[in-house]
This record gives structure tokens, sequence and C-alpha cells, in this order.
């Protein structure tokens, strides 16, 4: 690790410690790893708070790097618990915005033109200014209003800068702090540094923006801004400037608000279960009105996707839960994450049971789905499951959606207006008529299912008859043991031969006259062959077996490759 590095080390143990966090590093050999005992006190707002919250309060303290990773932690509530998740979407960025000059550099090495060349003016004063960039509204030399998202100089290397830190950081907590192995704390670094550089390139964020306004073409109630290609590159986004309102700033009479909710509630439904990519933030700064209650949105670095069999297997979810099938549930939730041990699937089923029963006495318009989805996440984090991060960031942006949709328009019933999209859904899925139906796909599975079964259990029948039916058990450890007593019995084997050759040897040609020094020539010669054979026998069973299978393998491989 390099010297910056390592006085970041130190920099972020003494903030680390000063929000409570000093016996972690201790325990973590931080301190031993600098060569210094740093001595700080707790501050006592940092005494008084709950572990999540002084998580949340280093986040902000540690810099622009940390805010951003504890914003991208918000939306990955398969990753923390729901506390963290609560107190880390607080999370603001609190960043002066960068000069004028800096943007005008950044454009020029960007673009490969001067500003001026490319826009006919710029606004020096920001629209927006984050951590990872700023954003300015400008004229393109056609006349036409547009807005430039600029990267800020040098974010990029510091993030690299300091992920090398975060990663060094993880690896020390990992192997001591034994709290943090439910969490894996360099799985959740390998996580931020993925989402990270894809936030960086905007080049992915054009390409996001552009599959979305294909998407979105024939819903005349959405707009999605469009891409200037030849003013964006992969640290500038030059973008259509789209005049309205925040939807949390906007004046609506009821019905404007009813009508507002039914495009989100509709927008949402058809980028699910339709287009099969979500915008993964769409809090009220992302939505805008214009005119007629049109919505435009924005900002798409973050998106999910989602593959036919996710949004299939996100119906048999919401139809599980409606019903309290709480078997099905934990089953589904089961089989679309990855665990990372032999789950203890019958608690499981039995925590969701008692979470449905807590959250389901009502009808399904009163469910609170924020904290259903919120328990249901945190009991696969229980039992060691995890969810594939697209799951994660819809559950996180279908809280946001409904906490819009309840402040739009408090006496929406969901289930009502749901209704009709539910049951064009399934008859989708389940139209026998369409061959991409789900209905005939399961239908034609289980055709080929029932054609192959009388046949594999009349060869099974047969083979138990026929005595020709083994079941074969493997175990690696009963392998190597099996190994081992070979190993043993060959060895004592070869060693009670060599004893009784050698003591033939001796006893046959004590006897003879050819002696050297009052010693049987023969039989020491005897004895000496009979040590040597035996020990290159010997020597070839422990090293020379085990060297030829590798040489032997490694062949084959070469010969396997194209």
């Amino acid at each position: 690790m390099l010297l910056q590095d390592l006085n970041r080390v130190r920099q972020i143990g003494v903030i680390a410690a000063r929000h409570g966090f000093g016996e972690w590093l201790e325990r973590a050999g931080v301190w031993r790893q600098l060569g210094r005992r740093e001595k700080v006190e707790v501050s006592p707002e940092a005494q008084r708070a709950s572990t999540a919250r002084r998580f949340r309060m280093l986040l902000n303290d540690l810099g622009p790097t940390f805010v951003k990773l504890g914003q991208i932690l918000s939306t990955r509530a398969d990753l923390l618990p729901a506390e963290y998740i609560e107190e880390l979407s607080t999370l603001q960025d609190h960043v002066e915005p960068f000069p004028l000059e800096d943007v005008y550099a950044q454009i020029r090495g960007s673009l490969g033109s001067e500003a001026d060349a490319l826009f006919k003016q710029i606004d020096p004063q920001p629209l927006a200014a984050a951590s990872i960039a700023q954003v300015h509204r400008a004229v393109t030399l056609e006349g036409e209003e547009v807005v430039v998202k600029v990267q800020r100089p040098g974010i990029s290397e510091r993030i690299d800068s300091d992920l090398v830190v975060l990663r060094s950081l993880a690896r020390l907590l990992e192997a001591v702090v034994e709290e943090t192995g439910i969490y894996s704390p360099t799985g959740i670094v390998d996580e931020f540094d993925r989402a990270i550089h894809e936030e960086l390139d905007f080049v992915h964020e054009a390409s996001n923006i552009r599959a979305f306004l294909e998407n979105n073409r024939n819903r005349p109630y959405m707009k999605i801004p469009r891409v200037y290609d030849a003013l964006s590159s992969r640290t500038v986004l030059t973008m259509e400037f789209v005049r309205g309102v925040k939807i949390s700033q906007a004046e609506l009479s009821p019905e404007d608000r009813r009508e507002v909710a039914g495009h989100i509630l509709d927008a949402s439904f058809r980028q699910l279960f339709e287009d099969g990519l979500f915008h993964g933030d769409p809090h009220p700064g992302n939505l805008l009105v214009l005119e007629g209650n049109r919505l435009a949105l924005l900002d798409f670095g973050v998106v999910g996707r989602l593959s036919r069999a996710m949004q299939e297997t996100l119906v048999m979810l919401a139809l599980a839960v409606a019903l309290k099938d709480s078997d099905s549930v934990a089953r589904i939730l089961y089989r679309v994450g990855v665990p990372d041990a032999r789950a203890n699937l019958v608690g499981f089923r039995n925590d969701i049971e008692g979470l449905l029963g807590r959250h389901l006495p009502m009808t399904l318009g009163q469910v609170d789905a924020r904290s259903l989805m919120r328990e249901l996440l945190d009991l696969a984090v229980k039992y060691r499951i995890r969810i594939p991060k697209e799951y994660a960031l819809l559950s996180r942006a279908s809280v946001s959606t409904e906490g819009m949709l309840r402040s739009l328009y408090p006496d929406l019933n969901i289930l009502e207006v749901a209704m009709p999209y539910a049951k064009e859904l399934l008859a989708d899925r389940y139209d026998p008529s369409q061959l991409q139906g789900g209905l005939m796909r399961t239908l034609l599975r289980f055709q080929s299912l029932a054609q192959d079964l009388p046949t594999q259990l009349s060869q099974i029948l047969l083979d138990l008859e026929s005595g020709k039916f083994s079941v074969t058990v493997r175990a690696e450890q009963f392998d190597k043991l099996n190994d081992n007593l070979r190993s043993a019995a060959i060895v004592m084997f070869m060693g009670l031969c060599a004893c009784g050759l050698i003591v033939g040897a001796f006893i046959s040609f004590a006897q003879t006259p050819w002696q050297y020094h009052g010693l049987p020539v023969l039989g020491l010669m005897g004895i000496a062959l009979s040590a040597a054979i035996f020990g290159a026998v010997f020597t070839w069973y422990l090293f020379g077996r085990r060297f030829g299978k590798v040489s032997v393998s490694r062949w084959l491989s070469k010969k396997r490759r194209p």
C-alpha cells in the first residue's frame, strides 16, 4: 500500500474511532498495521446514537466517495439490514460546485473541442452539484436547450484510490471480526466497485436513456429526454432540457392527482412486465410533471433489468403473498437466491408465515408494502440467502413508487387500480394460443416429463431386478480416509517384507567365510540391496504416482485444447 493510502487509512481510523468504531479497528489490527495507536474520544452524539446512525454519520464525514457508497448501499436491501438502509437513505451530497473553468476543461478533454465551438452558451450557475458530477443548462449551436452533465475532475482517480483502502480494510475486518460474516465486507466493496464505475461511465447512462426512450415511444403520458450523441462521451453527457415541476412541488387538483397517480402506476407496470427495464431510483426529484399531467423521468444512472424468468417469478411471488402461502414464498425466495450454506427452509417458512400473518390480516389495498418487503429481505439475510441485486433494487423502487402514489392520492385503492393489469398479465402468461405463454411452456415441459418418466422408471426397475442397479455415494472425507488406509496397509506390508528379507539375508550369508573386518560381506550386500529396492518402491509410491497423475492430466488438458 502506498504512503498516501496509509495516511488515508489513518484518517479513516481516527474518524471511525470518533464515531464509536474504535473496538472494530483494534480487533482488525488497523493500528498495528499503521505502527501506532491513536487515542480518540468518542463524540457525545455518537455515544447516544444507534450503530446504524453512527455508520451513516461516519460515511458522511469521510467524504464524497463514502457518501456515494452509502447512497448505493441504500438501494441494496439484500446487503444490509433494514435499519441501515433507512439511515443511509437520508444521505445527501454536500459538495461545493467546481469552477466553470474546470467544466470547460472537462468538455475540451472529453469531446476534443473547446466549449464555445460546441455550445452557443453554458450557464455558469450549475443546476445541481453532486459528488460525481455537476449539471449546467446550455444552448447548442442550433439553438436547442439542453443540460450538460460534466464529471467532477479527478473523481475517478480519487474513487480508485479510496477503493484500494476500502478493500484492504474489508479484508482485515472479514478476517478478524466475527460479526461481519453475514454481510461480507469484501462482497460489499466489490458491489460498490461495480456500481460506482457504471455510474462514472456516462456512455452506460446514455445507453439506458436510449432504451427507455424506445420503450416509451408509444406512451404519450411519458417523456424521456433525448441524448445528443455528438456532445456526449464517457465523462460528459448532453441531454434534452425538459421543462417541468418536481412531482413533490406540483400544485394539482384532486382529479389531476388521481390521473398522475394512474400514469405512475401504468408506467411502473409496463416497465416491469413488458419492457423488463425499470428505473432504479424513482424518487420525487427524478420525476417531473409537465403540462397536461404528463410525466418526465430523469437520471438513468441506476436501472434494473428483468429477464422473462424473473418476471414470471415476480408474478408467482405476488400470488403466493396474496394467498398467504408461506411455503411457496419461502421456496420461491430460496430458489431465486444464492444460499451461502444449506439454509433451514422449515425455519425460513415458519418465519415467513408469521410475517404474512402480521401484515396481511386486512385487504391487500391496506397492506404496508414498505414494511412487508423490508422484512422479507431481512429474513433472507438472516437465513444467509443472497437475493439477486435486481430484486433488491426492485424492492427499493417499488417502495419509493408506492410512497409517491400514497402522497399523491391517499385514497387510491391500489388493488382496484392494479387488478386490470394483473388480469392482463395473467392472460398473457397463461394464454394457450400463444406459444410464448407461460402455460404453453409448462404444458410442454409436463408432456416431456410424462413421456420420459415411464421409460426411466422401467429402466430403474429392470436394473434392480437384474442386479445392475447400484448407488454410488462419494464424499471427499471418505475418499481421503480410504486413501490413507490403503497407504498405511501398503507401507506396513512393504515394511514386513523388507524386515523378512533383511533377516533372511543376514541368516543365510552369516555362515559364509567371506568376511570383512569380522562382518559377513554377502549379508551386508543383501541388506543393502533389500533396502535400496524397497526404498525406491516406497519413494515411487509416495511421490511418483501423484506427480505422474499430475503430468498425465496436464498432458490430457493440452491435448484437449484446440
